[in-house]
């Protein structure tokens, strides 16, 4: 199962987010989004994403 960093959302695979060094994870999440360009993507700058990777959408 993935886990999901709570604070910026992006699934990690690691003990650290590598977005904002956290280690805050949660295992329950719901939606997936995979920015590819976060300075081209609508959906990024609405969601305030600044770098590509596979987020979720909801994390609890």
């Amino acid at each position: 199962m993935k886990k999901v960093c709570k604070k910026c959302r992006l699934f990690v695979e690691g003990s650290e987010c590598p977005l904002c060094k956290s280690s805050n994870f949660a295992e329950t999440w719901k939606g997936r989004m995979i920015i590819l360009d976060a300075e081209k993507s609508e959906i990024a700058k609405k969601v305030g994403l600044k770098s590509k990777g596979e987020y979720a959408v909801k994390v609890r």
